[in-house]
């Protein structure tokens, strides 16, 4: 099979590079996608819960047991689905600070500051919240919504955070990111608006773009330095594919380093001792791993009525799908956590380092993923935002079914847990606030009894989890440890790019699924552009 480009991950750049590459009709572009079309759950924004622990449309990853989780292996979800993380994510619609893309630019990736990217943001998305056009889009294939903080617990912890010093802002993704909003969500009329029904199915009919799920890539065909296509599993065979221009690997943060070693690219001495040959040394593939580890804060609220606890549970359930069902509204159209606040740890900082989260409800673990408490409450998660830490992911065996090691080295840098500490008691500042004292809250975790650093420490390692952001493992820049260049090409290889958030330097500013759908955008600029140009 013969193409012009041939894109390896239908997830949140992979899909939107088959659409802008497909939308020139002489350009034969296949998608490959491991996972399946879709799944029914992914179309209602709250049936992430029952896509988390599905291993039918989630690669179900989990890290290596570490001390500072305490020797617990801490769950990786991965989207394994046309749309992948897009389509059972928690929908946050997050593009980060200024900041973040100026500082990929002054580590030497020109044509990555804000003012390179935010075409690209605008590009993407259709936004209905009003703000100001020079950052926001208005008519791209992805739309994005603004809920107003009408509900009596939002209002509440936007007044208190108004009292310890935090400032509502309207638009977080606007000129400044600091202060406490509603989160905006990839959700319209009640949908979940993935790259899978953003950017796959308004040209699925394209006649140039062929679209194979059931695709798990095996290794990449390299002709000396020349990536010429792929080999992949499908249907119970074994299938190639060449590619006449270029293969782009968007796998994601695990995947794409795991098919880059492979196919013989990587740290020498690792491939040959699992009985990989070695094609081409490149020994920062798999390093640079980060994710922002965050504990979640546990509230029990008094009052009644106002959390889902009280009015999802049983009967309430039902009320609630009739509510989604009429107004796409309530639970079952909810965002992952739908308040957030970006926050400075200290006075002096030109912009915010930390990140609080709430969820109006508290969950326990069930068979098929979380599910309602019975004990009414909220839970807080807070973290720094650009954490220091870095830990590496890397195959285990010359066996694409076998999953890869994952290791996050959570907290070996001092100020990731210094940050850290200070962000739950930023967290329960606003919690115990004046105007919280209506809902009648107490917390339950990490306890009053935990109060010095090393009491906070000690309960964030035994209890965090990630907030599923892994970033930077095949990470941009031009150093030895570097793995694609600014222009998403794998350093010494010709016909081969990495476009996803495995690429991305250093965490951004917040959740990662809307800069990873702007690099698949600009990746897909950058590739038709140095068509063009050769």
């Amino acid at each position: 099979m013969d193409y012009d480009y041939i894109v390896i991950g239908a997830g949140s750049a992979g899909a939107v590079l088959a659409n802008r590459l497909s939308a020139e009709p002489r350009h034969r572009v296949l998608l490959l996608e491991a996972g399946p079309a879709g799944s029914p759950w992914s179309r209602i924004p709250v049936g992430y819960a029952r896509m988390i622990a599905n291993p039918a449309v989630n690669w179900l990853y989990s890290s290596e047991p570490e001390p500072a989780t305490a020797g617990r292996r801490i769950p990786v979800p991965r989207g394994r689905l046309l749309g992948g993380s897009s389509a059972l994510n928690g929908l946050a619609f997050v593009r980060g600070q200024a900041q973040d893309f100026d500082g990929w630019a002054q580590m030497g990736n020109a044509g990555w500051s804000y003012e390179d990217v935010l075409p690209f943001f605008k590009r993407m998305e259709a936004y209905d919240g009003g703000g100001d056009d020079r950052f926001r889009g208005r008519d791209g294939p992805l739309r994005v919504t603004n809920p107003p903080p009408l509900d009596p617990l939002y209002a509440a912890v936007i007044a208190a955070a108004g009292q310890v010093g935090i400032a509502h802002n309207p638009d977080y993704n606007g000129a400044q990111q600091d202060g406490i909003a509603m989160s905006q969500a990839t959700i319209a009329s009640g949908r979940r608006m993935s790259t899978a029904r953003c950017y796959l199915d308004p040209v699925r009919r394209r006649p140039n773009l062929r679209i194979e799920t059931g695709a798990l890539a095996e290794s990449l065909l390299l002709d000396g330095r020349r990536c010429i296509g792929v080999r992949y599993s499908a249907a119970g065979e074994v299938r190639e594919a060449r590619a006449a221009r270029e293969v782009v690997v968007s796998g994601g943060s695990i995947n794409s380093p795991q098919l880059l070693e492979l196919s013989g690219i990587g740290q020498p001495e690792r491939l040959r001792g699992l009985g990989i040959e070695v094609r081409h040394a490149l020994l920062g593939v798999g390093e640079n791993l980060r994710d922002h580890y965050a504990p979640r804060t546990r509230w029990a609220v008094g009052a009644r009525g106002i959390t889902y606890n009280d009015t999802a549970r049983g009967l309430g359930l039902v009320r609630q799908a009739l509510r989604y069902a009429v107004s796409g509204q309530g639970l079952l159209g909810m965002v992952g956590a739908p308040m957030r606040a970006f926050v400075r740890s200290r006075d002096g900082l030109a912009a915010p380092d930390l990140l609080l989260g709430w969820v109006p409800m508290l969950t326990e673990p069930g068979r098929n993923g979380p599910r309602i408490a019975r004990q009414s409450g909220v839970s807080c998660y807070a973290h720094p935002m650009r954490p220091e830490s870095r830990g590496h992911v890397h195959v285990v065996a010359n066996d694409p079914r076998r999953p890869p090691a994952i290791r996050f080295n959570f907290l070996s840098a001092a100020v990731d847990a210094q940050l850290t500490v200070r962000a739950v008691r930023i967290a329960r500042a606003i919690m115990t606030a004046p105007a919280m004292a209506a809902l009648q809250v107490s917390e339950l975790a990490p306890g009053t009894g935990r109060d010095s650093d090393d009491e906070i420490l000690d309960w964030v390692k035994s209890a965090a989890e990630t907030t599923y952001h892994p970033v930077g493992t095949c990470r941009m820049g031009t150093d030895a440890l570097a793995v694609v260049d600014n222009r998403l090409r794998v350093h010494g290889l010709n016909g081969l790019r990495v476009a996803d958030a495995s690429i991305m330097p250093t965490l951004t500013s917040g959740n990662t699924n809307a800069p990873a759908i702007m690099i698949g955008e600009k990746a897909a600029d950058m590739v038709l552009a140095d068509a063009v140009g050769s």
